[in-house]
């Protein structure tokens, strides 16, 4: 039986599927351990990175919000402020109508008018006092002019006075008291103002002023 002999010298020659199959898993295996790897940093950079991300949006919202809330108590207290401005202009103007009223009258009816009439008087000075208390309890105030430097964000100039002896730019006389609520001017000062004088240098004060004020 010659055809099934096996000859001994012959070399082994192994098919490329056999090569496949014995090599291959070592192979197969490395990559998979290499491709593993990779992802397992990749994913840790993104956390990283959507961690200071999300950090970073927390800090801003926290930001506006505190802007918020002290946008909210300004406007609050400006309402609080101002609301009543409208009101106090009116009040003011009752105000002058008092004063009017007492400056015409002549000064001997204090002293030597009748009861009647010095009741009258008396009401009418009781009734100035009390709105002008009214109007200082809910922040409004006087402003400053008689003897102050001319200043065009509270007093309003009517005329000039040539008086050589007062420094230029002086308020000399008062024609309309002026008013302030909180930090703004609700009624300018209608004052004249002093001309022909030594000019004021910048930032000095008129003699007998406090430059502290």
């Amino acid at each position: 039986m010659r055809g099934n002999q096996i000859n001994p010298d012959a070399d082994i020659v192994m098919t490329s599927d056999e090569n496949t199959a014995s090599g291959a898993p070592d192979e197969q295996a490395k990559t998979e351990s290499a491709g593993a790897a990779t992802p397992e940093v990749d994913v840790s950079e993104a956390l990283r990175a959507e961690v200071a991300d999300l950090k970073d949006k927390l800090l801003r919202t926290v930001a506006e919000m505190e802007n918020l809330r002290k946008r909210t108590e300004r406007e609050i207290g400006d309402t609080r402020t101002y609301a009543i401005a409208g009101f106090a202009r009116d009040m003011l103007s009752a105000t002058d109508s008092l004063s009017r009223a007492l400056s015409v009258l002549p000064a001997e009816a204090r002293e030597t008018g009748d009861a009647v009439t010095k009741s009258l008087i008396e009401g009418i000075e009781m009734t100035e006092r009390e709105m002008q208390r009214l109007l200082a309890k809910h922040g409004v105030t006087p402003i400053e002019a008689d003897g102050q430097k001319f200043d065009p964000h509270k007093h309003q100039a009517m005329f000039e006075v040539p008086d050589p002896t007062r420094p230029e730019g002086t308020v000399v006389q008062v024609v309309q008291g002026g008013f302030a609520i909180g930090d703004r001017v609700l009624r300018p000062a209608m004052v004249g103002v002093s001309k022909g004088g030594p000019k004021l240098a910048p930032g000095e004060a008129p003699e007998g002023v406090d430059k502290s004020a």
